[in-house]
C-alpha cells in the first residue's frame, strides 16, 4: 500500500534528522498518516510534528520542515509540503498514478489483499438465533455483519472460519418443544394449551402441519416426554431448514453449524466445568454451582448450574468458548451477538481469563436494533410471527442486495432505520442502486468496446483531473480494507463504495470513453476495466451483487 511507503518515508526521514542533529534525539511516536479532508492538502497528511513538538521543545512548523528536508521521495511521490499548524502533507506524482492502472489490471481481485492477518486463525460466530423460530430482521444485521466482516478479514490475510451456534439445548429448547406439541395436537382436533412462556406464532402451525403429514398422530400415542423430544428434534430440523433458506438467499454463508447439544453429548460442559473447579473459580452456595467472577473483577457470581441441578446457559457458553479457544485454538473468537446481551459481555471475559486463555483473544461486537420504516411510519407486527418481521418478508420486498447494503451501511453500535420504500427506489437516492448502477454502467461500456483490443493502451494519457481522482479512489481500497479488518469495521465499505461510485459517476460524465481517438479510447478503456474490478471487489466484501444489466 502507497500509504505504507508514505509513512515509512516520514519515519526513515525522522531519523536521517535527528542523526544530523536538525531534531533532538526523542522518542518519536508512532507515525500516523492520513488522508486529508480537502484534496488541497494533498493525497497524504501526518500530524507527526505536532505529536513531538513538546518532547522536542520545537515548534510543530520547526520539526516539520526538519523532517520534510530529510525526506528523499521516490517517484510516486510528487511534492512534500508543510502547513500550519505543523502538518506535512504530501502529494501523489500524476505520472506514477496513472501507471497504477495496469498494476491493478495486472493483480486484479488480489490488488485489495493485505497480509495484516499473516495467516492468523480466527472464527467469526454470528447470527446464532435460537431455532424456535424464523429469523428477524434485526438478526439479519448481525449476519450482514458478520459476514462481511469475515469476507473482509480474508481479504486481508486471515485464516477465517464462519460458524453458527445452534442454540437447541435448555429451558428455550422445552418451552419450543412444549408449544409444538401444542400445534400437532390442534391438527388432530386436541386441545392443548400453549406454554405461557411459550411460541404462540402462526409459523408454528406450519412445522406442526408438516410432521403431522407424515407422522399422522402418531407423536399423540406415546408418552408425552417421547413425544416431546421427538416433536422438538422434528421441529428444529425444519426451523433450520428455514433459516439456512434465508441467509443462503440473503448471500451469507457458514463453514460449520455447531450445536449446542453437542457440548453435552460429548461432556465438554462437565470437562469446562472442571478445568474452572480445578483452578478454584468454581464453589457450591445455596445448592447451586457458582462461577467465582467476583474474584477476577466482577461486581457478582454466577450461577453455572442451578439448585435443581440444570445447567444455566452461561454454563453452555462457558463450554462452548473452552471450545472454541482451548480445544480449537483459535487466534481470536469474534462473537457478532445482538446488544441485548451487553451484560453478558463482562462475565464471558471474566471466563476466558479463567480458562487461562488470553483475555484479548475473545472479541465480542455488539449491533443495535433495526427499526422497520415504511411511509415514514415505523412498523413492528409481522405476518406468520405476530410480534416481529422476519426476514424473509424483507427479502420478499426489497431483496438481499439492499437488505446487505442498508445493514451495513452504519456503525453496528447506532440504531437503525431501515427504509423500506427508500431500498426499493430506483433512482440515485437509492445508495445500493447508486453503486451498482455504476457497476452496470462500465459493464455496458465494456460490452460496447468489444473488439477493441486495448491491452497495449498506454495509460499515460491518462492526465484529466476526473480520470486521477478515479484512480485515486480505486488505490485506497487496500488501505480501506486493511482498517477495516484491525477495527473489525465492516461498515466502511458501503461509504467506500458510494465514493468510488461518484468517482467513477464523474469521470463518465467529463471523459468519453470510446471515441475516435484510438490511443484515448483504449487508455480510458483500461481505466474503466480497472475499476469495473475495484468495485466489483468492494460489492464482494460487502456481499452484494455486481449486476451487468440494470
Amino acid at each position: 500500500m502507497i500509504r505504507e511507503v508514505v509513512r515509512q518515508l516520514i519515519d526513515d526521514a525522522v531519523q536521517r534528522a535527528q542523526e544530523d542533529h536538525a531534531l533532538p534525539p526523542v522518542a518519536v511516536p508512532e507515525v500516523t498518516v492520513e488522508r486529508p479532508a480537502s484534496e488541497a492538502h494533498g493525497d497524504y497528511a501526518s500530524s507527526l510534528a505536532l505529536k513531538m513538538a513538546r518532547a522536542a521543545r520545537l515548534s510543530p512548523m520547526a520539526i516539520a520542515g526538519a523532517i520534510a528536508t530529510h525526506m528523499a521521495p521516490p517517484p510516486s511521490i510528487a511534492a512534500v509540503d508543510v502547513a500550519a499548524p505543523g502538518f506535512i502533507n504530501i502529494r501523489l506524482s500524476p505520472q506514477w498514478l496513472a501507471q497504477q492502472v495496469d498494476v491493478v489490471l495486472e493483480a486484479g481481485p488480489a490488488f485489495a489483499s493485505t497480509d495484516v492477518g499473516r495467516g492468523r486463525r480466527v472464527q467469526v460466530e454470528y447470527v446464532s438465533a435460537n431455532p424456535t423460530g424464523p429469523l428477524h430482521v434485526g438478526t439479519a444485521r448481525g449476519a450482514a455483519l458478520g459476514d462481511s466482516l469475515a469476507r473482509v478479514l480474508q481479504q486481508a490475510g486471515y485464516e477465517v472460519e464462519r460458524e453458527y451456534y445452534v442454540n437447541d439445548a435448555g429451558s428455550r429448547m422445552d418451552a419450543f418443544n412444549a408449544s409444538l406439541y401444542a400445534r400437532y395436537a390442534e391438527q388432530f382436533g386436541v386441545d392443548i394449551p400453549i406454554p405461557e412462556d411459550g411460541y404462540p406464532g402462526e409459523y408454528l402451525r406450519d412445522v406442526a402441519a408438516a410432521i403431522a403429514a407424515t407422522e399422522g398422530r402418531r407423536l399423540l400415542d406415546i408418552p408425552e416426554g417421547e413425544a416431546l423430544l421427538e416433536l422438538g428434534r422434528r421441529g428444529v430440523e425444519i426451523i433450520l431448514a428455514g433459516v439456512r433458506d434465508d441467509l443462503e438467499r440473503l448471500n451469507v454463508r457458514f463453514d460449520s453449524w455447531f450445536h449446542e447439544q453437542w457440548l453435552y453429548d460429548h461432556g465438554l460442559v462437565d470437562r469446562a466445568l472442571a478445568f474452572l473447579r480445578e483452578r478454584g473459580y468454581v464453589v457450591e452456595r445455596e445448592g447451586a454451582i457458582w462461577f467465582t467472577s467476583s474474584s477476577l473483577g466482577e461486581d457478582k457470581d454466577n450461577v453455572l448450574v442451578r439448585s435443581n441441578g440444570l445447567p444455566t446457559y452461561f454454563a453452555s457458553d462457558v463450554a462452548y468458548h473452552y471450545d472454541k479457544l482451548v480445544r480449537r485454538s483459535y487466534d481470536r473468537a469474534i462473537d457478532v451477538w445482538g446488544a441485548d446481551h451487553q451484560g453478558h459481555v463482562p462475565r464471558m471475559r471474566a471466563v476466558v481469563g479463567a480458562l487461562e486463555a488470553d483475555p484479548s483473544r475473545l472479541v465480542i461486537l455488539l449491533y443495535q436494533l433495526v427499526n422497520l420504516v415504511r411511509q415514514g411510519r415505523p412498523i413492528a407486527m409481522g405476518k406468520r410471527t405476530g410480534s416481529y418481521i422476519t426476514l424473509r418478508e424483507v427479502l420478499d420486498e426489497v431483496g438481499p442486495d439492499a437488505i446487505r447494503f442498508f445493514l451495513l451501511g452504519r456503525s453496528p453500535d447506532a440504531m437503525m432505520d431501515f427504509d423500506l420504500d427508500l431500498a426499493k427506489a430506483q433512482s440515485d437516492v437509492n445508495p445500493v442502486y447508486y453503486v451498482q448502477y455504476a457497476y452496470a454502467r462500465i459493464a455496458s461500456i465494456m460490452r460496447r468496446a468489444e473488439g477493441t483490443a486495448f491491452a497495449s493502451g498506454d495509460v499515460s494519457l491518462l492526465t484529466h483531473g476526473a480520470e486521477l481522482a478515479l484512480i485515486r479512489k480505486m488505490l485506497a481500497l487496500p488501505e480501506v480494507v486493511a482498517d477495516a479488518a484491525f477495527a473489525l469495521a465492516p461498515h466502511t465499505l458501503p461509504y467506500y463504495a458510494q465514493e468510488l461510485a461518484t468517482a467513477f459517476h464523474a469521470f463518465y460524465k467529463d471523459c468519453r470513453v470510446i471515441s475516435d481517438d484510438l490511443d484515448l479510447t483504449r487508455a480510458r478503456l483500461k481505466l474503466v476495466a480497472a475499476c469495473q474490478t475495484m468495485l466489483a471487489t468492494t460489492l464482494g466484501l460487502i456481499g452484494v451483487r455486481a449486476p451487468e444489466h440494470m
